[in-house]
């Protein structure tokens, strides 16, 4: 059976929930819940699994905290044995407007640490789902912006993004990464200008 990580990057611990660096946690919750799985406290992370059509999905969230993501990734894909193609990782993204998002093959890490400690541990190659949480901040007050909690108003604007990536999950497991990117991206714009 052909195996999938799905990694959504945040923070563990209430003080965290809800805040734009847990986005992709979010997204992952929001997966999960559809697919009426719950997470379990495993090593590196908080792990679920399900399938789709014949395909094993193993949704993680790390608790290895953001900028020492990679540990968690490198472990649950030697673990499970999972090539790197079949990797998926959603991050946040102050590069991008609110609920805006972007698929990519592989890529730079954009600056964000999680990206980054992936990346130092392997390499470039894998797939990310970048969705965007603005910035709307003062010079240097990107880590209170980033660790900063979502307003509910922020939440509606947010809230169809969640769910369309749990639809571009399901593509890059069924269909793969390019049809994926042409069927989404251009998706991925319209975000806060609705």
């Amino acid at each position: 059976m052909d195996k999938f990580l799905i990694c959504g990057l945040g923070n563990p611990g209430a003080e965290y929930a809800d805040t734009r660096h847990n986005t992709g946690y979010m997204v992952l919750d929001a997966f999960a819940k559809a697919s009426n799985i719950v997470f379990e406290d495993k090593r590196y992370g908080y792990v679920a699994e399900t399938s789709l059509k014949g395909r094993k999905i193993i949704l993680l969230k790390p608790t290895t905290y953001m900028n020492l993501s990679g540990n968690a990734v490198r472990y649950w894909l030697n673990k499970e044995n999972i090539d790197q193609q079949r990797l998926l990782v959603i991050s946040d993204d102050v590069a991008l407007p609110l609920a805006q998002f972007r698929l990519k093959a592989n890529g730079s890490n954009g600056g964000h640490n999680g990206l980054g400690h992936i990346q130092q541990l392997i390499g470039q190659q894998y797939a990310r789902l970048r969705v965007g949480i603005g910035n709307d901040y003062p010079q240097g007050g990107q880590i209170d912006w980033v660790l900063g909690k979502y307003s509910d108003d922020d939440m509606k604007v947010l809230q169809p993004t969640i769910e369309l990536c749990t639809d571009i999950i399901k593509s890059f497991v069924l269909a793969g990464i390019d049809v994926t990117m042409n069927q989404f991206n251009k998706l991925g714009k319209r975000g806060s200008k609705d």
